[in-house]
């Protein structure tokens, strides 16, 4: 019997789907729960796995089309549907929890079986990634290979066909160029490479323009001792790797530290409606992760609800999901505060972009040594800043200024043969 796949429902404010890459062609044999295809959303992009096992006998929209949700997509050739498989396209289930490392915002990871490579234009799909890793194929020839799908990404079928034709002729360049004079890879006299956004950028983008015209930031920062969490980083890191999976960061004890100053200024976990000052008695934080295509703000939802270990759990599940195309397009939203840690990259001071509709976000910048004076004394300690930029037409200065103070002071006072 033949089985129909429709476009799932990632999250209950999302309506439709944009279909970004098929990873199977009609006739070939599919898993259950192997990724059969990767859509995007304006929040986020996600790899869908097939709903039952069988052989893809037709594709009913094509990649770049955007689709409602529930419309069919694909026909699967299978003995039979269970009920289960029908329950799973209809809404994509939460991705499993996998321990990996608890780093909230780095350059995106690679895969096991994936080659390392700088930041491209262009994004490779895990199975191109792999079949290039297999094929001795580096990251200067990948960007060779003509690309046939959506915005000249290459697919698998280019990549095969190319390793098919490996030796006889050099493969064709990306982009033409038009002159003599024009440096590889750009087009134009003038040497400029034009490149489309893609669908999540342009969302990312609109999203940022907005809040700048709808708040009024203003930002503040103070450094911070991390010398006692150092410490207690130090004497923990080896046992809690071994029972955890992932090492511990600093930005559990930041956010734990942050969700407890969120409870003593309610203020700052609260949003504008209008005339209205909608306070929120739960601590929804966001936590920016770097991934592929840009930033993306997903949510521990009640994070005041959970302790160090937890908070570190759910930061590296968040994480590693976001990186994998995990994540479900409500994770992205209902946030009530942000943290930004720029700070992976070196940076020392920064002051994001608040995330709308919360009316404050922190910063975390990078942890290094520096002289400081301690009982009129120098001495060196590993030292961070923190910057919090505030909405001022809800938050003064004097108001940010505590909460920034506060965050410091619980970061300071971590005793430092604490227990995890």
């Amino acid at each position: 019997m033949k089985f129909e796949m429709v476009m799932p429902k990632m999250g209950e404010s999302i309506m439709e789907g944009t279909i970004l890459k098929w990873m199977k062609k009609p006739g070939d044999p599919v898993e259950k729960d192997e990724i059969i295809l990767e859509i995007s959303t304006d929040k986020v992009d996600s790899e869908i796995p097939a709903p039952v096992s069988g052989t893809l006998s037709e594709l009913l929209a094509n990649e770049g089309d955007t689709v409602d949700v529930g419309k069919v997509i694909a026909l699967i050739e299978t003995e039979a549907a269970s009920a289960a498989a029908t329950q799973t396209v209809e809404e994509t289930p939460a991705p499993r929890q996998e321990p990996i490392a608890d780093t909230p915002a780095p350059a995106p990871t690679q895969t096991a079986a994936a080659p390392a490579r700088p930041r491209s234009a262009r994004f490779y799909s895990p199975v191109v990634m792999n079949i290039a890793n297999e094929n001795q194929i580096g990251f200067d020839e990948l960007e060779r290979i003509p690309g046939s799908g959506l915005n000249g990404r290459v697919t698998k079928k280019d990549i095969l066909k190319y390793i098919a034709g490996r030796g006889q002729s050099a493969p064709a360049p990306q982009v033409q160029v038009a002159t003599p004079m024009a440096p590889a890879g750009f087009s134009g006299a003038d040497g400029i490479e034009v490149i489309e956004m893609d669908h999540v950028r342009k969302s990312i983008a609109e999203h940022m323009i907005k809040s700048k015209h709808t708040s009024a930031h203003v930002s503040l920062y103070a450094e911070i001792d991390m010398h006692n969490i150092s410490r207690i980083r130090a004497r923990h890191k080896d046992a809690f790797k071994a029972r955890e999976g992932f090492s511990l960061t600093f930005m559990p004890f930041i956010a734990e530290a942050t969700t407890q100053a969120l409870k003593e200024f309610p203020m700052l976990n609260a949003s504008i409606d209008g005339d209205k000052i909608l306070v929120k008695h739960f601590v929804n934080l966001g936590i920016a992760v770097a991934v592929d295509y840009g930033l993306i703000v997903p949510n521990i939802f009640h994070a005041d609800e959970r302790n160090l270990t937890g908070l570190a759990r759910a930061i590296n599940d968040l994480a590693t999901r976001a990186r994998n195309k995990k994540l479900k397009p409500d994770e992205v939203t209902g946030g009530t505060f942000s943290i930004s840690n720029f700070g992976v990259y070196g940076t020392s001071v920064g002051f994001p972009i608040i995330n709308q509709p919360q009316v404050a976000i922190l910063g975390v910048g990078a942890i290094k040594k520096r002289p400081v004076v301690i009982n009129d004394a120098i001495a060196i300690r590993p030292v961070m800043y923190l910057s919090l930029t505030i909405d001022h037409r809800l938050i003064d200065g004097a108001m940010g200024a505590q909460f920034l103070q506060r965050i410091g002071q619980l970061l300071e006072s971590y005793d430092p043969n604490m227990s995890l």
